[in-house]
Formats: C-alpha cells, structure tokens, sequence
C-alpha cells in the first residue's frame, strides 16, 4: 500500500507520529524503541529521552485520543467475560493482543470494560453463540490481555478485531484494530492506519499490541471515581452480577447486559454497556 499524500491541512504539520503510522501502514520497516517494539502510547509515560520518537497515539497532546469505528453488524451483548476466545479445538493463527488503555493524560486506566469480538478462521461470525466474543476489564495498571486466533477474511474487509472500550461512568468507545502489512488494507474503505496493532511473529503464532486512549482523564496513583449521587436502591458495590439480574438504583429499574463484579462508579445510569433500563 502506497502512504496516502497528507491533505493540506496536514501537510504543514506532519509529526514524526503521522510518518511512523504511514511507514507501518506501508509494511516498511520503522525504527524501534530500545524496547524492541514500535513507540505505543506507554512510552508517554516511561520515557525521558527526547531523541525517541514521538509515541503512536500520544495520550497528552489533545488530538490523538483512539478514533472510532462503525459497530457493524455482527455486535452481540452478553458476551462472556473471560480474556481468551480459543478452545481446545479452535483451528487458526494463535494470536495475542496485549496492551494497556490510558486516559488522554496518559495516566492508565483500571476498571475499562473491553469487549472483543471478530471473525472466526473462515471470515464467519458466530451469530448463535459466542465464539470469538468476550469481555474482560483492565487491572489495576490499566493493561489488559486477549488470546485469539488471526480473524479469517470475508467479502469487503481487511483483517480487523472489534472492540468496545468503557472508562468507568464515561462513554463507550467502539472501534476496531488492524493488522500491518494487509493487502486488503489498501481497499478497506474502514481502515484506519492510527489502529494498527503492532504484530510480530512469535513461534507458531503471532503477538500484538495496541494501547488505546480514551477521552477521559485519569486519576493519578490510581482510585475510581466517586458516584454523583448517593446509592439507593437494591445495587450494590463488590456484588457479583449476570446478565438477565434486575437491580434498582435511585428510583430507577435497571437489567443487567453483561456479567460483572459492580465497583465504585459502575452505577447503572453510569454504565449502558452493563446496565439497560428496565
């Protein structure tokens, strides 16, 4: 794939960011961080040297906070929450994706609900269960861990993993993640070269990582944010849920989507990925 000419707005302001996510999206080979990957968002936060390249995205510029994506139509709710999607009898590339989620202050994130889901080897998605579908939350460092398989091609897509990013009580973000060195990049009318995992191969699989930045601002040293108002009602926090459990919460009835252990700012009107209106 040919890098694409920058628009004229952008051209007066190309960062060594834009150069680097160009050069990946070419298949070319870029510089490496003395780490041994490609600069990622954490290296806003772990390193001094100015002689580094600037980190893809960067978390504390304003402008690079993790694009969005169109949903599509293979979205389901009620995913299980686990961190791998492959069973003993799954056929396909094993693939990592690992990573950390920051807030655009480029302090990380705990407690972010990241849903997955993607294509099976063949390109087909499970529309009667939920193979390849999961969700699981970022620990205490705000990094998180998916094991798969490489998703298979279908008519009219890249290679490309679909994911759903919630801060607690903020927004949900969906967007979806890519593979370098695609053909079908070039024709992907979706693909977007800022979600480019990083993937290198490592024995019979591959490994890649991605580290989104969310539009929130996270608390240093880590804490959950503080409810707006005082709980009421039969929801609880450190309560165990499961998708179909009905709660109330300051007068309001809610029904769980998703299974979840509740916390402090995970209060159903906070939380539409977890919770609906009943």
């Amino acid at each position: 794939m040919t890098p694409t000419t920058p628009s004229p707005d952008e051209q007066g302001g190309i960062s060594r960011k834009n150069l680097l996510r160009a050069a990946v999206a070419a298949g070319a080979s870029v510089p490496l961080l003395a780490t041994g990957g490609i600069a990622l968002a954490r290296d806003a936060v772990r390193s001094d040297d100015t002689r580094s390249l600037t980190p893809t995205p960067y978390c504390d510029d304003g402008d690079d906070l993790t694009p969005d994506q169109m949903e599509g139509p293979y979205f389901k709710p009620n995913s299980p929450r686990r961190t791998s999607l492959v069973t003993a009898g799954t056929v396909g590339t094993p693939l990592t994706v690992s990573g950390y989620v920051f807030g655009r202050n480029c302090v990380p994130l705990s407690g972010v609900l990241l849903d997955f889901w993607q294509a099976d080897n063949a390109g087909a998605y499970d529309m009667a269960g939920f193979a390849f579908r999961g969700h699981q939350f970022t620990d205490s460092t705000g990094a998180f861990k998916l094991t798969t398989i490489v998703p298979g091609l279908y008519p009219g897509r890249t290679r490309h993993i679909h994911v759903k990013a919630q801060a607690p009580g903020k927004p949900v973000l969906t967007t979806q993640l890519y593979f370098p060195g695609e053909p079908r990049n070039a024709t992907d009318m979706l693909y977007d070269p800022a979600l480019l995992m990083n993937v290198r191969s490592a024995g019979n699989g591959r490994e890649g990582t991605f580290d989104f930045v969310l539009d929130v601002d996270g608390v240093p040293g880590g804490g959950s944010p503080t409810p707006t108002d005082p709980p009421s009602g039969t929801w609880a926090v450190g309560k165990s849920y499961s998708a179909g459990n009905s709660v109330t919460y300051n007068g309001s009835a809610y029904r769980c989507l998703q299974a979840h252990t509740s916390m402090v700012g995970w209060e159903p009107p906070n939380v539409p990925a977890l919770w609906a209106r009943a």
